[in-house]
């Protein structure tokens, strides 16, 4: 009986601890499906192009001085998924653009990126991702060229 009991009290103790480390997780989360029209209008309506450029929308040309064109879409070699994309919008400081130097893209660290987080809608922030997410080709895998190695 006492190792029956020691038992639960374990299983128990893994299950309350296990939910705990996860429940900041975002298994289990998602946003609902978005329209992707209504996310370019989205983006042309909070000026998202005065700052950022994208192969279907033209860049404002009335850009602020000094403000570098970070480049959106296009080929990359990796996936950028819905939550990456939330992630940038709501969090720009979480992940820097790379590529640019910092002192163009940064303020002490921080982003320049305008926080939209008072200014934009759950809706919109959805819609505007739906209309990002596709912008993005998967690069195809190129395999390095090495010249054979004859011993």
């Amino acid at each position: 009986m006492i190792c029956l009991y020691r038992l639960l009290l374990a299983v128990s103790f893994g299950l309350i601890l296990g939910c705990d480390a996860d429940s900041q997780a975002a298994r289990g989360f998602s946003l609902p499906k978005g329209k992707p029209g209504a996310g370019k209008l989205v983006y042309t309506q909070l000026q998202c192009n005065n700052c950022h450029s994208l192969p279907s929308v033209p860049q404002d040309t009335e850009r602020v001085a000094g403000t570098p064109s970070v480049s959106l879409g296009g080929e990359v070699s990796s996936v950028q998924t819905y939550g990456q994309l939330v992630s940038s919008i709501i969090n720009p400081t979480h992940r820097i653009a790379k590529g640019y130097p910092l002192a163009e893209i940064t303020n002490n660290g921080q982003s320049r990126m305008r926080n939209y987080n008072e200014v934009m809608t759950v809706a919109e922030l959805i819609d505007l991702v739906s209309y990002l997410q596709p912008q993005y080709q998967l690069r195809a895998y190129e395999h390095s060229r090495y010249r054979m190695y004859y011993p």
